[in-house]
């Protein structure tokens, strides 16, 4: 793994951060002493006026992409209800496994976890939280698709579910090592390649774009 001055940052203030995070980085701390190196840790490292608990949304491990950080409390707080007012634009590339011969649909299947069988993430209509992903096709490439998605929400595994389950693509991400084929970290073809937000000290609207590296 790189060390923290390795870390791809994007736009850096006074207020937060925006950073490339590799796939097989966490985005968090993990637990034991083996998994703390992360996007956190490495920001922390990087400003030391980083507050304790920068987080304001995550990226799963397998996923690369794009994501901010708050070094403030307050940018934090505010960055966090822009996630959750769902008034920050998301995008995402993915590579199929398969065939996907629809241009374009909506997902709406409710997304809960398996206690039995954590971290995976399973449909339930009844328990589960809404969960709902747009996407488009972006093209083929040997008997794989390329596809963007735009989630409305922001569920654990929300995507890699809507492509895996049989309701939704009913093809799985290539190197998903939970609902795919998968077999080591860092296979998993995600990308978070957009973002857009308004920063929370200046009211600028703020856009970071960052191509898909597969």
């Amino acid at each position: 793994m790189s060390s923290n001055s390795e870390l791809d940052i994007l736009y850096a203030d006074n207020k937060l951060v925006v950073v490339n995070k590799p796939s097989g980085l966490l985005s968090v701390p993990g637990r034991g002493p083996e998994n703390q190196d992360c996007v956190v840790t490495r920001v922390q490292a990087r400003f030391p006026e980083c507050r304790r608990f920068p987080t304001v949304h995550r990226l799963d491990m397998d996923t690369s992409g794009i994501l901010v950080l708050g070094l403030t409390s307050r940018c934090v707080r505010e960055l966090i209800e822009q996630f959750q007012q769902r008034t920050v634009v998301k995008r995402y590339e993915a590579l199929l496994g398969g065939r996907v011969h629809k241009p374009e649909g909506t997902i709406e299947l409710a997304l809960r976890l398996d206690p039995y069988n954590r971290p995976h993430q399973v449909f339930d209509p009844i328990h589960g939280k809404q969960a709902l992903t747009h996407w488009h096709r972006l093209g083929e490439e040997n008997g794989c698709t390329r596809v963007e998605f735009a989630p409305h929400t922001g569920r654990t595994h929300q995507l890699r579910v809507h492509a895996a389950h049989p309701l939704g693509l009913d093809c799985p991400i290539v190197g998903d090592r939970l609902y795919g084929t998968g077999t080591a970290p860092g296979q998993l073809k995600l990308h978070a390649k957009y973002l857009r937000f308004v920063h929370p000290k200046t009211g600028d609207v703020m856009e970071f774009s960052v191509p898909a590296a597969f």
